[in-house]
């Protein structure tokens, strides 16, 4: 005796097929019409990140999945994105204290104020 799996209806598949082809429209746009700096940039990442979400959530089938399950595969990640950009908000900070300890910046300490 044979087990059945879950059966999702076509239909769905198709749609996001087609909705993935009108983000990747407009993520070619953003190239094409020539937007630049941040706003390039956020809208690259915003069209990847939904193109990897219909991909992992239909394609992947974790829609249909428990929550246990969702979360354990999507926290880890998300946590991982956060720590890169606490470290990115810190790089700054790092560099230009190399700088000063290798002594390549122009900086020159004022003595303090005599009172």
């Amino acid at each position: 005796m044979a087990e059945e799996g879950q059966q999702h209806p076509l239909a769905v598949y198709f749609w996001i097929w087609g909705l993935l082809f009108v983000i990747s429209f407009f993520s070619y746009m953003v190239d094409y019409i020539g937007f630049q700096g941040y706003l390039r940039w956020s809208l690259i990442i915003v069209f990847m990140f939904l193109k990897a979400g219909f991909i992992v959530a239909i394609f992947m089938h974790m829609k249909w999945e428990r929550m246990g399950l969702q979360l354990a595969i999507l926290v880890p990640p998300v946590a991982i994105l956060v720590l890169i950009g606490l470290m990115a908000l810190e790089g700054d900070h790092t560099f230009l204290t190399r700088i000063e300890f290798f002594g390549e910046s122009d900086f020159v300490p004022q003595a303090p104020p005599h009172h």
